[in-house]
């Protein structure tokens, strides 16, 4: 395999077109589309047509004439097909970590019934939000709920016991990529007893998602990295159907009330995914999502799927070839069915490596321990990219061309 060889990959790429509908800084290899998605070509001219004419000149007759006060449902519905959701059980809104609380909360008061059942069960290794939430939800309750933290997906299975009420997961890990089989998970948690609540932030946009056929209860996940929505983008939440009339969470805002503008002092709740609302929405930021939305319905999770493979594979492949020589350890799965769209690799000076290749144009990130984060999101990676940020990290491996001394940012 040489560069030449990635070329002839990318011109028969059917996928390759897309990259025009992003605007990618010249020189820049951007791998971290697993925590911020690259922008939208259409982003910019949307968000100044909302602010000039919606908001500017329009003013307040634009949550009625363009359309903002059902953007966060219009929002959902697009992104439904994405992650095998119906119409009508997805919103937009609020952040991952406010929806993870809603979700989390709902999935429990649909479980109090059932008093033997007070353990959350998820993973030490989770994403810190989720575990901080969910620790939140459960000391504020205190009405003898516990999180359970399991250390290995493989002891999963045997931490969902009878005491269990809800499991909650995340589908890719942050860290690994590791994939967990959502289907069987989802299947055990039910043949338990529990319920089963799914974090998505690094599955939306980036592998095939069935939520409806696997089984899942809940699910939440953000916008802003696979999907492009923008920096700090909102999130979403997807309740099904079958659980929307049993759905009731305490953030019980003017946004989720059956009648918000009866101004009624009593909250009665919304029929149907609305109740997952709460409080007003920030429509600049909710528009811009429908940007990153429209580029999807150009193509399938499916091809996405295969060319996400593709370009992990070989990426794998280059570094393990090229970069032998150094301590470098895969710590991302090499079963397909076990990895999401990220490859993470170990290094004993990950972050120092990692801030050398940024400085060079190939733009990954950090997470403790030691772990260097490469996304690829194939709808404007190339395969030449994943050739020359491999050529570039091994002369900084076989240069030592990184300072162990490198001060870190606030953001890794």
């Amino acid at each position: 395999m040489n560069r030449n060889d990635c070329l002839a990959l990318d011109a028969g790429d059917a996928l390759a077109p897309l990259r025009q509908h992003f605007d990618l800084p010249e020189g820049v290899i951007y791998l971290d589309g697993n925590s911020l998605g690259a922008r939208p070509r259409a982003a910019l001219a949307r968000a100044q047509d909302v602010i000039a004419r919606e908001w500017g000149r329009d003013l307040i007759t634009s949550w009625n004439t363009a359309g903002w006060f059902d953007l966060p449902k219009r929002l959902g519905d697009r992104l439904a097909p994405l992650i095998g959701a119906g119409a009508g059980e997805v919103v937009v809104n609020d952040t991952t970590s406010l929806n993870l609380f809603k979700a989390l909360a709902a999935a429990l008061h649909m479980q109090s019934a059932k008093t033997e059942r007070k353990v959350i069960v998820t993973e030490r290794g989770n994403f810190p939000t989720d575990l901080y939430m969910a620790q939140g939800l459960t000391s504020w309750l205190d009405r003898g709920y516990q999180v359970r933290l399991v250390d290995s997906s493989e002891q999963l299975a045997d931490a969902i016991g009878p005491d269990c009420a809800v499991v909650m997961l995340t589908h890719v890990n942050y860290r690994t990529g590791y994939q967990h089989d959502m289907a069987a998970m989802s299947r055990h948690a039910h043949e338990q007893g529990a319920l089963i609540l799914w974090d998505l932030a690094h599955s939306a946009g980036a592998v095939p998602v069935d939520l409806r056929r696997d089984g899942a209860d809940l699910a939440v996940g953000c916008t802003y990295k696979y999907l492009n929505g923008g920096p700090g983008a909102p999130a979403f939440i997807w309740v099904p159907e079958r659980h929307q009339a049993a759905f009731t969470q305490p953030l019980s805002g003017w946004w989720g009330h059956a009648r918000p503008f009866a101004m009624a002092p009593e909250f009665e709740a919304t029929a149907g995914i609305g109740r997952a609302l709460c409080g007003t929405q920030p429509i600049v930021s909710l528009t811009l999502v429908e940007c990153g939305l429209e580029v999807f319905e150009r193509t399938g999770m499916h091809a996405i799927r295969a060319k996400s493979l593709a370009l992990t594979d070989l990426f794998i492949a280059l570094v393990e070839e090229r970069c032998a020589s150094h301590p470098l350890g895969l710590a991302t799965p090499r079963e397909h069915a076990r990895r999401g769209s990220q490859v993470s690799f170990t290094h004993p000076h990950g972050y120092a490596v990692m801030q050398a290749l940024i400085a060079r144009g190939v733009i990954g990130d950090y997470r403790e321990p030691a772990i260097m984060r490469f996304g690829f999101t194939p709808l404007y990676t190339s395969f030449a990219d994943v050739w020359d940020a491999v050529e570039i990290l091994r002369r900084i491996l076989d240069e030592r061309a990184y300072d162990v001394a490198a001060s870190r940012g606030a953001v890794t």
